[in-house]
């Protein structure tokens, strides 16, 4: 039973070795406006993805260009003996969660008050090799 473990322990130990992950807090931007650019490029091969970023119109698209390239990097940090450019690395996942909403009033009319939700979020996304029908 325990040598079963121990395999199991390494397996998943190279696995996460391959894996690079890097993680944004509190980014103030609402979560919503922050997936619609997740969306675009979870899946993508990384420089298409860089690409798509850096000609979007999205404001929450120059915050996950820098983080993508964190992400890049902590690999590159990762895997020290190979070359980015012979390894074809694409976004994995990416997941977008509400960070915290910090609450405001401001006045309206007849004496009353609106309540203004400026909202954050956390990103996390994780850069992998490419799974391809050869590599299976």
């Amino acid at each position: 039973m325990g040598a079963r473990k121990a395999i199991r322990a390494e397996k998943l130990k190279a696995e996460k070795k391959q894996k690079a992950i890097a993680i944004m807090r509190d980014c103030p931007t609402s979560p919503r406006k922050m997936r619609l650019v997740a969306d675009i490029i979870r899946g993508v091969e990384i420089n298409k993805a860089l690409g798509i970023l850096r000609y979007s119109k999205k404001e929450a698209s120059i915050r996950l260009e820098k983080l993508l390239k964190s992400a890049i990097a902590n690999w590159e940090a990762k895997n020290e003996g190979e070359r980015l450019e012979d390894v074809t690395l694409c976004v994995k996942e990416i997941t977008v969660d509400c960070g915290r909403m910090l609450k405001r009033i401001q006045p309206a009319p007849q004496g009353r008050a609106h309540r203004i939700r400026k909202r954050s979020n956390h990103v996390t996304i994780v850069v992998d090799k490419m799974v391809t029908a050869e590599n299976k």
